[in-house]
Parts: structure tokens; sequence; C-alpha cells
């Protein structure tokens, strides 16, 4: 069943999003703006070793995870699914609970 949200809460929901797209927006910005000091720092101090390549790799890597998060890319970074295996687990638990005679919620 889906709720109803109110017009305040379908605000902040709105807003929460908002702000998480700035923050990737700004996390990409730093990578875009940082990366060519490295490779320039690479370049002069050791160009016969490019180290750089990891650093770029490894950033970008976090990168594609924070793209994948704030735009719902891959299932299971959404709400459905979070919601889902919240729904597993308290189940799960439920269970657990009346097997081993623990029925009462307030033990």
């Amino acid at each position: 069943m889906k709720k109803d949200f109110t017009e305040a809460e379908r605000y902040y929901d709105a807003q929460k999003k908002v702000k998480e797209i700035r923050e990737f927006y700004e996390h990409l910005t730093v990578y875009v703006l940082c990366n060519p000091i490295v490779i320039v720092v690479n370049l002069m101090t050791s160009p016969g070793y490019l180290w750089f390549i990891w650093c770029v790799l490894g950033w970008g890597v976090a990168i594609v995870l924070h793209a994948s998060k704030v735009f719902d890319f891959p299932p299971f970074f959404n709400k459905k699914w979070e919601e889902k295996k919240i729904r597993e687990i308290l189940e799960k638990d439920n269970i657990q609970r009346l097997e081993n005679g623990h029925g009462n919620k307030f033990e």
C-alpha cells in the first residue's frame, strides 16, 4: 500500500533529493579540478611511473558509485529495494521470535 504524502512531506523529499544532486555535482567538480593537478604533479616529480592513473581510476569509481546512488541507476540503491529489504528483515525476525517462543513484541 502506497502512502499519501502531504505537500510538506513531498516538498521535504524533493528538497532532500536536490541537495543530494547538488552534492554529487560538487563532488564531480572537485574531481575534475583536482585530477589535472595530480597529473601535473606526477609528470613533474616522477614521469617514469604514471601513478596518477590509480588516483583517477579510484576516485572515478567513487564518482560512479555516487552518481548511481543519487540518480537511482542500480536497483539495490533505490527506496523500493530498501523498503523491500526492511520488510524481509522484519518478517524474518518475526518468524524467529515465534519459533523461539518470543511472540510478545515488548519482551
